[in-house]
Formats: C-alpha cells, sequence, structure tokens
C-alpha cells in the first residue's frame, strides 16, 4: 500500500484528482464527479471536523467487529460495496469547492504526518495504527479514483 503521508505519494494522489472534471464520468457506480469528491471528504471531516455524529456504543463495537479490518486492511475495496449512510451523497455539490477541500485535507494530513495518527481515535472505529489511518485514507482515494479512470 502506498504511503499517502509521503509528500510524493500525496502529490500523485492530488494529481489524480486534477485529472477530473465536472463531466468525468465512472467506470462503474452511480456517483458523479462531484458527489465522489464530496464522498471523499467525508473520511476527513471525520477526522478533523465535529460535523458527524459519533456513533454509539454499540454500534462502534460493532463497526470494529464487523468493518474495521475492510477498511484499514490492504485488501481492496469490491466495485459496488455498499457504504454508510453519512457517506452516501445523493445531491449535486459543487465541483471547485469539493475538488479543494478534498486536496486541502490531503495536503493537511500529510503535513501532521504518520505519527500525528498512529494511536489516535479514529471517529467511529476505535484506536487506529499509522499503517491503518494510511491504509483507510489511501485505498479510499485510490478506489474511486479509479472508479473515474484517473
Amino acid at each position: 500500500m502506498k504511503n499517502i503521508f509521503d509528500a510524493k505519494e500525496t502529490e500523485i494522489v492530488i494529481d489524480r484528482i486534477n485529472n477530473l472534471s465536472p463531466t468525468t464520468k465512472p467506470l462503474w457506480g452511480k456517483m458523479s464527479a462531484d458527489q465522489m469528491l464530496a464522498h471523499c471528504n467525508v473520511t476527513y471531516e471525520m477526522t478533523f471536523e465535529d460535523k458527524h455524529p459519533k456513533p454509539n456504543g454499540f454500534t462502534k463495537f460493532m463497526l470494529k467487529l464487523f468493518i474495521k479490518n475492510t477498511i484499514v486492511s490492504e485488501k481492496p475495496y469490491k466495485k459496488n460495496s455498499k457504504t454508510a449512510p453519512q457517506f452516501i451523497i445523493s445531491n449535486a455539490k459543487n465541483f471547485v469547492e469539493e475538488k479543494a477541500r478534498l486536496t486541502d485535507y490531503l495536503k493537511k494530513a500529510q503535513q501532521l504526518g504518520e505519527n500525528h495518527f498512529d494511536g489516535m481515535e479514529s471517529h467511529s472505529l476505535g484506536t487506529l495504527t499509522k499503517q491503518e489511518w494510511n491504509n483507510m485514507f489511501y485505498k479510499h482515494l485510490d478506489h474511486h479514483l479509479n472508479q473515474f479512470g484517473v
């Protein structure tokens, strides 16, 4: 798995994002490019903002038990996988704004560095290692950028 905390890898991902346009069509799935960018921003909103309600204890336990490994392992996501309700973006978004937000979040995470995240509590999955944070961040972005052929 590539290291999203490495400045060079972050720039490669940002270059891929910059290859998107508002009219870029997905190779699979139903999201538009603006919705996909907003969808990818949710991970960072959960990390850096207090925008999404945290799951209750039981839900968090179930997420850790059944979902965590899918999210933080190096195994790629399957096409058309189900997603959590917070990640469903059903309305149109401003492409330029969502793209800027995502690149800003990427730069912020990279500048904070992997050691900032090592042992940090995630919104829904409990404490994660720096490798788990990396896998979660990189794998999700790579999945959706591949979805849009960039």
